[in-house]
């Protein structure tokens, strides 16, 4: 196989099942290589504030959701938001990814009031924020279209669509772990007007759910077509489900595994410019192998993360040790802005 050929989904799968895995590995990095010759790896300071655990979804696969009346369930007051972000600035920070559940009590205005606050305090913060999922709730939570949703929120501040909330872009395996949450076609439609709109998007994909190999397939080439038909995708990030404290229960994908969708994600998405390595799942080891299986960008130092967490999986890594890991696999350390721009380069 060509490392510069189109493949379809046939190919997609034979690749999955049956190449060898330093061979699948070998054509990704060759890509990587051609697409990103400069020998640098990057990642962004930015922080994951979860303004609310409430959340109607009640995915099965997700520890960290809360229903409205228990005791641990919460809405951030904007104060502590506030601090949360000040301390992000100081520390370099500059994107705020900001996350919950589907809340029916926050409408839009509390988005726009929100968002207008932080980019009066903070002008130079990439608010890079809401999932698919949740910019669809506000649409039908006020009876207002994507379009409209998008436009207000992007007026009042908000710059960027994160991936998060994409799963397994089947509907046959989101009914199956996540039935209250919108289909795959809603989720595409979000990224698509978001993207009409000038706003750049990430994609991600969660595996090891129980999906079929096929699935993962199909969500891949789902992902290709949207950039087709004019996607912002900067980046792509696949990550492994983490059982823990978890409903759906089961067990973590190898790292094995995980290479080989690392790899086939750079092989598949042609049009989509970076590939994340998932250290937040994966820990800083195999995030170091993922850079020789087609990954280029490190995602977020992220100063906070709950999500993953709640399900047990609590890898932590700082600046400092993520410079040193991409240093010591032989490439430039760079920290980037969401879209990409090298904001500071390191030098050994």
């Amino acid at each position: 196989m060509k490392a510069d050929t189109r493949i379809n989904r046939k190919q997609a799968l034979q690749l999955l099942q049956e190449e060898e895995l330093l061979t699948l590995g070998k054509t990704a990095e060759s890509i990587c290589r051609r697409l990103h010759p400069e020998g640098m790896v990057t990642f962004v300071v930015d922080r994951n504030v979860n303004y609310t655990n409430i959340c109607e979804s009640k995915c099965s696969f997700c520890a960290f959701y809360r229903d409205k009346g228990a005791d641990d369930a919460y809405i951030l007051p904007h104060d502590q938001i506030h601090t949360k972000i000040d301390e992000l600035v100081v520390r370099g920070g500059t994107q705020l990814l900001m996350q919950g559940g589907l809340n029916a009590d926050l409408g839009i205005e509390y988005f726009e009031a929100l968002f207008r606050e932080i980019k009066n305090r903070y002008p130079t913060l990439q608010v890079h924020s809401l999932s698919p999922a949740e910019v669809t709730a506000i649409a039908k939570t006020e009876s207002l279209s994507v379009v409209e949703v998008l436009t207000r929120l992007k007026a009042a501040g908000l710059d960027s669509i994160p991936g998060g909330g994409a799963e397994i872009l089947v509907d046959e395996v989101r009914r199956r772990i996540s039935p209250r949450k919108i289909g795959w076609q809603e989720w595409g439609d979000v990224m698509l007007q978001a993207a009409r709109l000038g706003m750049p998007t990430t994609a991600t994909m969660m595996f090891g759910s129980g999906e079929q190999p096929e699935d993962i397939i199909e969500h891949l080439f789902r992902v290709r077509e949207l950039q087709d038909q004019g996607g912002s995708f900067t980046a792509f990030i696949p990550w492994s489900y983490q059982p823990g404290n978890t409903e759906l229960g089961g067990q973590t994908a190898s790292g094995v595994e995980y290479l080989r969708i690392l790899a086939l994600s750079r092989i598949v998405l042609d049009t989509i410019p970076n590939i994340q390595a998932s250290w937040v799942t994966q820990g800083a080891k195999m995030a170091q192998v993922a850079l020789f299986f087609g990954a280029n960008d490190l995602g977020g130092t992220m100063l906070e993360e709950n999500v993953v967490a709640a399900a047990g999986c609590s890898f932590r890594m700082s600046q400092d040790e993520m410079i040193a890991l991409i240093q010591a696999a032989g490439f430039r350390a760079a920290q980037r802005s969401t879209t990409y721009s090298i904001v500071r380069e390191f030098t050994q």
